[in-house]
């Protein structure tokens, strides 16, 4: 059986509201880790088509009904050990690309289960110091500040 690996491209999806109200989804692998959505490019999607689908599988939000937009910017990390297994064995590194998502107002969400295990909206700042990822919280803090462009 051949293993299927995830492609090394993913989003991050910062969901947030005109005043700057951030989404956080609460990682059900690991409790107590907060992030955006996030998620892995699939084959032959763009990077767009995989911001829609990450928000729909975890959140339930339709995002084309709301203001997508690519933030202009990617990150390069080193994945972490917990998550190397579902990469192929060479792999070390993922580049994201930041989108933010402009929601009209805080609103629940519906959480994949296997996913997250709970969701909170938090002022920006907030929402970033509550992140476990640096480049999580770097892409919050910028939407505080306005150095995105929308």
């Amino acid at each position: 059986m051949k293993m299927s690996y995830k492609i090394p491209v993913s989003v991050l999806v910062v969901i947030h509201t005109p005043d700057n109200q951030v989404l956080l989804l609460e990682r059900a692998d690991h409790p107590g880790w907060w992030q955006s959505v996030t998620g892995s490019q699939h084959p032959g999607e763009t990077l767009a088509e995989t911001a829609i689908r990450e928000v729909r599988e975890e959140t339930g939000l339709d995002a084309t009904v709301f203001r997508l937009a690519d933030w202009g910017y990617t990150n390069q990390y080193e994945i972490f050990e917990c998550y190397r297994h579902r990469y192929a064995p060479d792999i070390t590194h993922n580049t994201e690309h930041v989108f933010g998502l402009e929601v009209t107002a805080a609103m629940p969400v519906r959480l994949a289960p296997r996913e997250h295990l709970d969701y909170l909206w938090l002022p920006a700042v907030a929402a970033a110091e509550k992140c476990f990822s640096p480049s999580n919280a770097e892409a919050i803090l910028k939407l505080a500040s306005s150095k995105i462009y929308r």
